[in-house]
């Protein structure tokens, strides 16, 4: 199915096709619609997420590095396209496959009907015809057998055989413009012929870059057994209908559905707006279960919140059990962020408590790790006084700086353990969802492995294994139903506690290191530092009160999720 827009210039017959990348055959339909749509321009947006400008920036530098490294070893057969306005390089691009160039680095590819996009690679079989590689900055494989890849520095698919120390790792969106990609190239008729070898393939290079990853386009990897090209056919021409729609004015195709995409949309206001509106299902069951629950006369919260808990579930796409759905659909009519599911919370508690929190940039590194120790059983001589202390690099990361930051956050976490337990008392730390902190600690311990102060991985492994780490966000997903989320932003209110810094979140921090460390050129703004240090404490504190008000008889304030 092809998009096309009439124009008044347009003479009768003739047509515009939609331009759609490769990015619009993974994003939500509504998000296609509203980027297509002529009066969206006027429509409120989120701001800019500095975290995905700066893997945005870190994606470019890993790009950059692979093609310098790929071009000293490809050197005879190598074509690099430069910079410059999209024809210009469209134009380098058809010059360096007419001269059957063996490799094209940075490439465009002619426009066809609905589609435009680029490759990082394009590499000409012997037979003639070219197939895609891609650069991505994300993982692509892990540990396992049944990949099959070429070394890095021969990305050509001749050279491709099955690898039995990886696995793939499922990446829709790198098999979606891969076949993007391959539609592109047979439009402009610079892909092999279809009964040549290799002709349906495609590589990525992901963010180890040890080796070309090859996927067989035709392969049956999408549900009922359909091939990555039939799966990008029928969403291309999906899309396709909703942007042509969007941009006619035609009756719109893909109405708002709350889905995790939301998080970090920048149409999500607008979407929220009209979600909140109609009192739509999705704004407390999300994703297929909501679509599920509308096709079954359940399209609103105030209907879900008339169904009986102890009655059969409408459908079976339920991740919750129904009893817990139906009372977050009444607490969220009653705007009740936060009841319990028991009559009393179990969260271990400790002689010696150590709240942490640390807060990375983007994926460079992690610059802060924050701590809050307190004596729930008494302090005594010697001990570290009780209060925040902060850990923290002010090079911007990464940095070798890094390392000594992080050596001594384990240092001092590992001699305050030490010490309670020489003096006969129990240690407990906590964080709010451990996964961050995991990963740096882990990831810490790997990239500065060697270095002074730095654990062994084995060490960190112990530590994160045993019940003395104790993460809140899981204590909060057992014990409670959150219907606006459950995050630390969301559940610190309802104990009580409040951030100094009314901009006080993980986007804006982002904004704050920048200026903290000088990245955009400027002198760093020491004011800024101050900023992410009294945002960090704060973070921890809320972690505390969080926790000390779960143990207390305060949280008895709250519903019961059976009482409503």
């Amino acid at each position: 199915m092809t998009a096309t827009v009439h124009h008044p210039e347009t003479p009768p017959g003739r047509s515009v096709p939609v331009p759609l990348d490769a990015a619009a055959l993974t994003r939500c339909r509504r998000r296609v619609h509203l980027d297509h749509d002529p009066a969206a321009v006027s429509l409120p947006r989120a701001l800019p997420d500095p975290s995905l400008e700066q893997r945005r920036a870190d994606a470019l530098t890993h790009r950059e590095e692979l093609g310098a490294l790929l071009a000293a070893a490809l050197a005879e057969g190598w074509r690099t396209v430069g910079p410059g306005p999209t024809p210009v390089r469209a134009a380098a691009t058809a010059a360096a496959v007419a001269e059957a160039a063996p490799f094209v680095w940075g490439g465009v590819l002619p426009a066809d009907a609905g589609r435009r996009g680029g490759a990082e690679l394009l590499v000409r079989l012997p037979g003639g015809g070219y197939v895609p590689v891609i650069v991505v900055r994300h993982r692509i494989t892990d540990p396992g057998t049944g990949a099959v890849t070429s070394p890095l520095l021969r990305p050509w698919p001749g050279a491709a055989g099955p690898d039995d120390t990886r696995r793939v790792r499922s990446q829709p969106r790198d098999l979606m413009r891969l076949a993007h990609l391959h539609r592109l190239l047979r439009s402009a008729g610079w892909a092999p012929p279809d009964g040549a070898r290799h002709a349906h393939v495609g590589g990525v290079i992901g963010l180890d870059a040890d080796a070309v990853l090859w996927h067989d386009l035709r392969a049956g990897h999408w549900p009922g057994g359909r091939s990555t090209l039939a799966e990008y056919d029928a969403r291309f021409a999906d899309r396709s209908a909703v942007a042509l729609a969007a941009r006619t004015g035609a009756p719109a195709l893909a109405e708002p559905s709350r889905v995790t995409e939301c998080r970090r949309c920048p149409w999500w206001p607008v979407c929220e707006s009209e979600l909140a509106g109609a009192d739509d299902i999705s704004l407390v069951v999300r994703g297929e279960a909501a679509v599920a629950l509308r096709e079954v006369g359940v399209p609103t919260v105030a209907a879900l919140a008339a169904l009986d808990p102890g009655g059969e579930p409408p459908v079976a796409l339920l991740t919750q059990p129904f009893a817990d759905v139906v009372a977050l659909a009444r607490a969220w009519r009653r705007d009740l962020p936060v009841v319990r599911r028991v009559p009393r919370v179990p969260v271990p508690r400790a002689d010696v408590e150590v709240d942490i929190d640390m807060e990375s940039f983007g994926e460079s590194g992690a610059y802060l790790w924050g701590v809050l120790i307190g004596y729930p059983g008494g302090e005594r001589p010697g001990d570290e006084p009780a209060g925040y202390r902060a850990f923290a690099t002010w090079e911007p990361v990464p940095t070798p700086d890094e390392a000594r930051s992080f050596a001594e956050f384990w240092g001092w976490l590992s001699a305050t353990r030490a010490r309670a337990a020489a003096t006969g008392r129990t240690f407990a730390a906590y964080c709010y969802n451990e996964q961050a902190e995991n990963r740096w600690l882990l990831g810490s311990a790997q990239r500065f492995a060697g270095m002074p102060g730095i654990p062994a991985q084995s060490e960190v492994e112990a530590f994160i294994a045993e019940p003395l780490w104790v993460d809140l966000f899981a204590v909060v997903n057992d014990w409670f139903l959150c219907a606006h989320g459950k995050g630390l932003k969301r559940i610190a209110p309802a104990a009580g506690f409040a951030w100094r810094d009314a901009e006080a979140g993980g986007e804006n921090s982002m904004r704050w290191y920048r200026d903290a460390v000088g990245m955009d050129g400027a002198p760093p703004d020491l004011a800024q530092r101050r900023r992410l240090l009294e945002y960090n404490a704060d973070d921890v504190a809320a972690t505390r009160a969080v926790r000390e008000w779960m143990t207390s008889r305060a949280v008895e304030q709250l519903p019961l999720a059976a009482d409503l």
